[in-house]
């Protein structure tokens, strides 16, 4: 069969540490399961305190985000993401992620992030300050990994 020596791979939550968001923010933590060179995307838990906002942003292809926990929205729309909900982001757009006071008492947002391509952090303009990507995920990742005694997965690897 065709299909045969197809691999799949599975990424145990438990295995993977929370990386810091630097230069952005001590706060947001960052758990990196895939960061494909080929496609140019990353697939990552998000996690950021109940309270704030995130830079401003515009990305250059889409990106899927699933909330697994709390509540957030983007400045510039009316919805409100909560947890079990979907927002599809299309390529080019621009928003504001902001967190929403959590009903429950959530202390934190949590949510899974598919992103392809580029995610730029603009100044009001839109003139671009900063690029992340899923090479500059791996460098975090790495660094982290590194300065903490940890063996770094290729998360890059296919299968």
């Amino acid at each position: 069969m065709l299909f045969e020596h197809i691999q799949t791979a599975c990424l145990n939550d438990a295995d993977l540490p929370w990386v810091p968001f630097t230069p952005y923010s001590e706060h947001v933590l960052v758990k990196y399961f895939k960061l494909d060179p080929i496609r140019g995307e990353t697939i990552a838990l998000l996690k950021a305190p109940a309270r704030g906002e995130m830079p401003r942003h515009r990305h250059t292809g889409t990106v899927i985000v699933y909330t697994v926990k709390g509540r957030w929205k983007y400045r510039e729309h009316e919805w409100i993401a909560e947890t079990g909900s979907i927002v599809y982001e299309t390529a080019g757009s621009s928003h504001t992620p902001e967190a929403i006071a959590p009903l429950n008492g959530d202390d934190e947002i949590v949510t899974l992030n598919i992103i392809q391509g580029e995610l730029l952090f603009v100044d009001e303009r839109g003139q671009v300050l900063a690029a992340e990507d899923w090479r500059s995920g791996w460098n975090r990742y790495e660094s982290y990994c590194r300065a903490h005694g940890l063996a770094p997965k290729d998360l890059t690897a296919f299968g």
